[in-house]
């Protein structure tokens, strides 16, 4: 295989053909290098479509070639700004990978860390889609970055196999960990008493969900398998949790540079979704506990987590892909964690009042927990569901929220 082309600033489309759908690193891996690039070559590129996986509140570029190119997103950022058009497209992860296989991407634009002296370089904080569909895309265009950790796990791509590539150092993209408050820790709390030795956990990033690892953190023989690691994930290697050996898959890391620091430790195996999000490999793992937010759970036990009252702020994510693997792992369990309230708004609410489409139905959570308690919706009629879950909800909302399901049961 021929030695790929060092190119300088203002020459991508010596390497790149117009048009087209381009996968590009995104997450914690998003390349200001490669984008800048993309808006230097602007209408050569012509209708070309960019596609990733973009983190409301995180990623931060636009991928803009002009009006006649596409960004096409499977969140929901409304902070994005371009010239040309957005499509957004609500997918799960097994749906993701459907689509990129459907469509099948003809360019790919990654950042990656240097050779190693095997040539190969590492797909590093984001192995996720790049890794899994590289084989499969013709030209290949890499940000060689000196500050990309190698992660473990996947072997990554060798240098022979890019195109092109250009070289610069840059920062990753980071979250700060963030310090949980009163209402986190609680809830936090409740979820661990939930959580056994030996369970094998998926979450997402966040207050709640470092707060609930912080929570874990003298548990023993505990796993991790989640499209995400996050901050919290250093609780657990800090406080001996995780058990023997390579005990925490995930797909992309999204924290701080301590995080990124630490993962080259032996506990960690970074998977393309093919793996983290596989149906068959979820199924199959034991006690599988899936902990994700939501924005607001109605009284059915209906899960909202991808719009406001501001529109939508999100997509669908991995959730429904965990939450059906956990339904049918052995002895698995399906959590739902969040404030009972945003200010002074209720985030349980009357069936009709949510914002947005469901995120997961009724059948896909056991337990919804609060910093108010635990409502066990497992095998409840809808007046034991409404009652458990307005138990939980802020007190000051409690009796509003009896006289409206009183108006809704009346219909059955």
């Amino acid at each position: 295989m021929a030695h790929p082309s060092h190119l300088s600033s203002g020459t991508l489309v010596s390497a790149l053909p117009p048009g087209g759908l381009t996968l590009v690193s995104s997450c914690s891996a998003e390349s200001q290098l490669l984008s800048g690039e993309v808006a230097r070559a602007g209408a050569a590129l012509e209708d070309m479509d960019f596609t990733g996986v973009f983190i409301p509140g995180l990623n931060a570029a636009n991928w803009d070639a002009g009006p006649r190119s596409r960004l096409t997103s499977f969140f929901r950022d409304p902070k994005i700004a371009r010239s040309g058009p957005v499509r957004f497209l609500p997918l799960c992860y097994q749906d993701m990978g459907r689509f990129l296989g459907q469509e099948r991407p003809t360019a790919l634009l990654a950042m990656v860390s240097p050779p190693d002296k095997d040539g190969m370089c590492s797909f590093g904080t984001e192995v996720s889609f790049p890794a899994q569909l590289w084989p499969d895309i013709p030209v290949r265009i890499a940000h060689v970055n000196p500050d990309m950790p190698r992660t473990p796990g996947d072997p990554g791509i060798p240098f022979s196999a890019f195109t092109a590539y250009f070289e610069g150092a840059e920062p990753l993209r980071t979250i700060a960990a963030e310090m949980p408050d009163g209402p986190s820790e609680i809830i936090a709390d409740h979820v661990a008493s939930q959580i056994s030795d030996g369970s094998t956990l998926q979450l997402g990033i966040g207050k709640v969900p470092d707060a609930v690892l912080h929570s874990l953190r003298n548990h023993r023989n505990l796993r991790l398998h989640s499209g995400l690691i996050g901050n919290g994930v250093l609780h657990l290697l800090n406080g001996g949790a995780l058990a023997p050996g390579r005990s925490a898959i995930g797909g992309v890391a999204i924290g701080s540079e301590a995080l990124y620091a630490a993962l080259g430790h032996a506990h960690f195996e970074f998977r393309p979704p093919n793996v983290t999000h596989n149906p068959a490999l979820l199924a199959g793992t034991k006690r599988l506990v899936s902990i994700n937010s939501a924005m607001e759970v109605d009284l059915f036990g209906q899960v909202y987590a991808e719009s406001s009252s501001r529109g939508f702020v999100s997509g669908p994510g991995g959730a429904s892909d965990y939450a059906r693997g956990a339904r049918a792992s052995e002895g698995g369990l399906r959590i739902i964690a969040l404030p009972s309230a945003a200010g002074a708004i209720s985030r349980i609410v009357v069936p009709g009042a949510a914002h947005g489409p469901a995120s997961l139905s009724r059948f896909d959570t056991d337990l919804v927990v609060t910093e108010h308690g635990i409502a066990d919706l497992r095998l409840a009629d809808y007046g034991r569901r409404a009652a458990a879950l307005i138990a939980i909800a802020a007190p000051a909302h409690r009796e509003a929220l009896e006289r409206a399901w009183r108006d809704v049961a009346r219909a059955f």
